[in-house]
């Protein structure tokens, strides 16, 4: 029946392996069953271990030797619903230096046999530090290392903490693959003695991290859970009272029902189709984050497409853009510091417009402390949040037919606080627009979907002596994606996958004491992915992947990076590496530096 096969495809892109509590957060949607894609590679047992790698670029590092911490080692086998691996943390003491310039996590693991993807974060003090996906394994066995500048979160590393790492893992008679980790914090001392602090310098990590994320003890990870369109999540905090600035970095991550969410149709075409196990609530997702019930910032998050997600085969050895290391999003929050600056506690929620069971969302609160003042104040000067403008046009018959799905929303505040600085004067804006045109042809068989986010944030602060800060970051996120079920009989059928994603991002920050810095990034992933399927096993199947990853920075420091690379079925075709910058291209026309200025 039409209804049966539309049916079918939407497994395609949704849960194929029941979890043993809706509060898993094991990583359950994908294309095909793990076991299902290990069978084609299973004999091969001269096959090298396979390193599987994220593109993005080398962090840049100083010339200082590290001091290095293993700070976990650890099986991760089963897991699952069970509590959080700790650790006690301890600042290194074998370095010659307690003044570090880069502090770098390092994530490295090895799995052999077959599992599925599983979500994991890495949190210190109930601070995190990472969110990842596992890469699935082969039965030859896998490598893949994941490193994440941490210096940002120095503040909190001076300090003995308790380290939590959860990842959720089952391992049977058929899902045998056990996650051997080792997790590393290397720190670098400074080159060099610091210039003198300066207020809200863009360059200087907070003073205070505050995690706003679940308390231990708990089963699972630390992140809140939100499983429908009406749940808030929050978590009370109360700040310093001599705090002068703060940012609220939120980490966010969709499971289940809602991992395919750009995928998801409408609830008048389920309904008119008698579609009822059926993902929907349609393709447009917001994470609202309020204050108080107040509603002061959002996130429209990049597509993370999980290492297991849409076809396997895809992301083998070459991830999706982030799945390795998800994005946080950063929402100013110093405009608000009058609200919350009387010593009280104070309440942050988390909510998703839209959302279908589930969504991990947790965040944390950075702070920069006035250490020459015991008590700063403030006032918020202007705020407007006014919702979302949504627009749906349908246009279907029976399976067949298109969505154009639209919403654009703007948040603005306005606030100042006073302090030793003089009094500081920030303005905070989020610009977003999104666009979602989903069809579907071939009786409910086929699907495209084609969207568009575009994330702007600006931030600007001001002292009465000139000193100013700017932090601008403009956000593209493309997506498309194309699935086709073609029936071949005798209870089989082919199955073809096509996708692209980028992320893509344009930034100006810095300080007029500082001097101001123009970066830009542009990354794009293509794949192309057809599997033949018989009673749900995968006889056969191919999977490509091409990314390009182009960055670029105005500084005299070197930071550019290119790579292009790609790859068939675990094996790389080609892989062009190197650092582009030099002083005659860092200032060329074609780099854009004309186009960027000051607000």
């Amino acid at each position: 029946m039409a209804s049966s096969r539309f049916a079918s495809l939407l497994f395609f892109l949704s849960l194929l392996y029941h979890p043993l509590s809706t509060h898993a957060n094991l990583h359950k949607a994908k294309l095909f069953r793990a076991s299902e894609i290990f069978s084609q590679d299973s004999n091969q047992k001269d096959t090298p271990i396979t390193t599987y790698f994220q593109v993005t670029k080398p962090i840049k590092l100083p010339k200082t030797k590290p001091c290095s911490s293993l700070v976990l080692q650890h099986d991760f086998g089963f897991t699952y619903n069970r509590p959080p691996v700790l650790a006690d943390y301890k600042p290194p003491s074998n370095c010659p230096s307690q003044n570090f310039s880069k502090i770098v996590l390092e994530w490295k693991a090895t799995c052999k046999g077959r599992q599925f993807d599983r979500i994991f974060g890495v949190w210190l003090g109930g601070v995190e530090l990472l969110r990842s996906c596992t890469a699935e394994p082969r039965a030859t066995g896998i490598v893949w290392t994941v490193e994440k500048e941490i210096t940002r979160y120095s503040s909190l590393l001076k300090n003995p903490q308790t380290l939590a790492v959860y990842l959720g893992n089952l391992v049977d008679s058929t899902y045998t693959g056990i996650y051997h980790v080792n997790l590393t914090f290397h720190f670098y001392p400074v080159e060099q003695t610091p210039p003198p602090n300066q207020p809200s310098s863009v360059l200087s990590p907070a003073d205070l991290i505050l995690p706003i994320s679940r308390n231990l003890p708990l089963n699972d990870g630390l992140w809140f859970l939100v499983q429908n369109s009406t749940e808030i999540q929050s978590k009370q905090f109360k700040i310093p009272q001599n705090s002068y600035r703060a940012v609220l970095e939120v980490y966010v991550s969709f499971h289940s029902s809602d991992e395919f969410w750009f995928g998801n149709p409408p609830n008048e075409y389920l309904i008119a189709n008698n579609l009822t196990d059926s993902p929907g609530n349609g393709p447009f997702r917001e994470v609202v984050v309020s204050l108080d019930g107040n509603e002061i910032g959002a996130v429209w998050p990049f597509t993370v497409v999980y290492t297991g997600g849409i076809n396997p085969l895809l992301w083998r050895p070459i991830t999706g853009i982030g799945s390795f290391d998800l994005p946080s999003y950063d929402i100013e929050i110093t405009p608000f510091l009058g609200k919350i600056l009387d010593g009280k506690q104070h309440e942050f929620g988390f909510g998703v417009t839209n959302a279908l069971d589930v969504w991990f969302i947790d965040a944390n609160l950075h702070v920069w402390l006035d250490h020459k003042s015991k008590e700063t104040m403030g006032e918020l000067i202007k705020y407007e949040h006014p919702s979302p403008t949504i627009s749906l046009v349908s246009n279907f018959k029976g399976l067949n037919g298109s969505f154009l799905t639209s919403a654009t929303r703007s948040i603005s505040s306005s606030g100042w606080v006073k302090s030793s600085y003089g009094k500081i004067t920030t303005h905070s804006f989020q610009e977003f627009s999104f666009t979602n045109l989903m069809e579907f042809g071939k009786n409910g068989n086929s699907q495209i979907v084609n969207q568009t986010i575009d994330a702007n944030k600006r931030v600007y602060a001001m002292l009465p002596s000139s000193y100013s800060y700017s932090d601008e970051r403009y956000q593209n996120f493309p997506f498309y994606l194309h699935t086709d079920n073609v029936d071949q009989g005798n209870g089989s059928y082919a199955s073809v996958a096509n996708v692209s994603l980028g992320f893509n991002e344009k930034g100006f920050a810095g300080s007029s004491w500082s001097g101001f810095d123009t970066s830009i990034l542009k990354n794009l992933q293509n794949g192309q992915g057809s599997m033949l399927v018989k009673g749900n096993l995968v006889t056969s199947g191919l999977g490509s992947t091409q990314q390009v990853y182009s960055y670029e920075r105005s500084r005299l420091d070197g930071d550019c990076y290119f790579w292009n690379v790609s790859s068939t079925n675990y094996t790389i075709l080609y892989d062009i590496a190197e650092n582009p910058c030099s002083t005659s291209q860092r200032y060329s026309p074609g780099f854009g530096l004309e186009k960027w200025k000051p607000l």
